[in-house]
């Protein structure tokens, strides 16, 4: 009986142990915020860069203005898989007559 409560306690535990995808964050003054987006202007030694990110989840109302640290990951929504011949520029085709 132990060893299938072990068993039972491994295989529901193990997702919680799947790697998942990382974790980022951007420090910034937010440019912009709607109901889909913060526009975060991050200054890295000079230069300017704007980061737009989704909103979802937990994320406090904010406006322009506001100084913010904003937690998101990264999530593929399309893969396309190009040929090795188009990557290499290659015209060889693979139609067949």
């Amino acid at each position: 009986m132990l060893k299938r409560l072990a068993l039972a306690t491994a295989l529901f535990a193990a997702p919680a142990f799947a790697a998942g995808p990382d974790s980022y964050q951007v420090t910034g003054v937010v440019k912009e915020a709607n109901a889909d987006t913060i526009t975060v202007v991050k200054d890295h030694n000079g230069k300017k860069e704007n980061f737009e990110i989704a909103r979802g989840g937990d994320t406090t109302e904010v406006k322009p203005g506001d100084k913010v640290t904003v937690y998101y990951k990264m999530t593929a929504t399309k893969v396309e898989v190009k040929s090795q011949a188009a990557a290499s520029g290659s015209k060889k085709s693979s139609t067949k007559k």
